[in-house]
């Protein structure tokens, strides 16, 4: 029975982690940034290292395979992989666990002078954390990238992608081009660290994943009027911020009570103007995400929220520009793909369980164009975007041993 190489695969994770690694720990690698750019070449020559055919597409993925150097139709690949970008002092499996893992499992294969009858690749989709658009990479892959919108897709600082992609050699106008041909993907399965407690708390080393959340995000800009913060009534201002700190706390409560208790919401970004101690807001930025299993639940909660800002800013005199910058569905994971995650962890002896993704991945782009599915493996203490997000050793070497079963087996159809 053909096995992972535990040893390597720790001493990969190790090796990524060093590329925009953070004194306290954790790791900092915006997607297209220098440090991003030194681990792709790293990944690269780690595959070719592997035995295994090497590119990168115009959208940026990084691409390794095993009895295949590009995608066609005439002989459909079974896919797996994730993304090495990471957030601000993120951890260092996020993303990261999936590629190595799939690295690993094509090199354990070509090791064992194994033939499956598939094409396997492995894939590190680019920006798959949003910097400048939510799973990018993948998006570009399956031919879902929004193309008029390229040129004003931007970071929450302002930097434009293009100009992003242009600093690291590439042509953002090019990204559509890596849309994989109609029926070259057989099928599509990624390991991901859970990032919650679920399995932690339940001590089940592994889910099928059963679907994956949508999320919505829209970036609303609160308009008032700039006095000086001494000299000016407290009932003549027209405060910015306290309209956005008004439709964040209500937010929150609508999202709560609205949101089927499966729903969440976050305002992870905001921006006051003119930023001053003595000067009354005049503008005030936030960025609201939600998400949720159920799509219907998503466009309800989007458009309560967006009526909640407007009614806010009526009453306090204040202008609202709602923006919609992304969104992405909830997807249901194959069947197919799940009955493999089972059948493997049936063969290593291992407990099984099945659980929704609360989080966003790559997967739910590939779902739109080929049978995909995820596994998911204990984070400890339910810990995930931040420095201290770990996997035990023993729970990441059985994560990669289900993903190669499940590859073999998709390999085998």
């Amino acid at each position: 029975m053909t096995t992972v190489n535990a040893a390597r695969l720790h001493a990969r994770i190790a090796s990524l982690a060093r590329f925009g690694a953070l004194p306290g720990g954790g790791v900092t690698r915006p997607c297209w940034s220098p440090p991003y750019e030194e681990a792709r070449a790293w990944l690269l020559a780690e595959i070719r290292a592997a035995g295994l055919s090497a590119w990168v597409d115009p959208a940026g993925n990084v691409l390794g395979g095993l009895g295949a150097s590009s995608f066609s139709a005439a002989a459909p690949a079974v896919l797996t992989g994730s993304h090495i970008d990471t957030v601000p002092e993120g951890g260092i499996l996020d993303g990261a666990l999936g590629v190595l893992a799939g690295l690993e499992c094509l090199h354990a294969i070509r090791e064992a002078s194994a033939t499956p009858r598939r094409p396997l690749v492995v894939a590190a989709w680019s920006d798959e954390e949003g910097r400048y658009g939510s799973l990018f990479g993948s998006r570009a892959f399956c031919g879902r990238l929004d193309v008029a919108a390229i040129p004003t897709m931007a970071a929450a600082d302002g930097e434009r992608l293009v100009d992003a992609m242009a600093r690291a050699g590439f042509d953002a106008a090019r990204a559509p081009a890596a849309a994989a041909p109609a029926g070259a993907v057989h099928a599509y399965v990624e390991l991901h660290i859970e990032q919650g407690p679920r399995l932690d708390e339940a001590g089940v080393p592994i889910a099928a994943v059963d679907s994956i959340v949508g999320v919505r995000r829209s970036r609303l800009i609160f308009r008032g009027q700039a006095d000086h913060a001494g000299t000016t009534p407290m009932d003549r201002r027209r405060d910015a911020f306290l309209a956005a700190a008004d439709y964040a706390l209500r937010a929150r409560e609508l999202v709560v009570e609205r949101g089927g208790g499966r729903s969440v919401t976050n305002i992870g970004v905001v921006y006051v103007h003119p930023g001053v101690s003595n000067i009354v807001p005049g503008r005030a930025e936030l960025v609201h995400e939600m998400r949720s299993p159920d799509d219907d639940t998503l466009e309800h909660l989007a458009r309560a929220c967006e009526a909640l800002a407007r009614d806010i800013g009526d009453k306090r005199g204040i202008g609202v520009e709602i923006q919609r910058t992304s969104a992405t569905t909830p997807v249901a994971c194959s069947p197919r793909v799940q009955a493999a995650v089972v059948a493997a962890c049936t063969q290593l002896g291992l407990p099984c369980t099945t659980l929704y993704s609360a989080a966003g991945h790559d997967a739910q782009n590939l779902a739109l164009i080929t049978d995909a599915g995820m596994v998911f493996i204990p984070s400890h203490g339910g810990k995930s975007h931040r420095v201290d997000e770990i996997s035990d050793p023993e729970a990441i070497e059985r994560g990669a041993n289900v993903l190669l079963g499940t590859l073999l087996t998709l390999a085998a159809e």
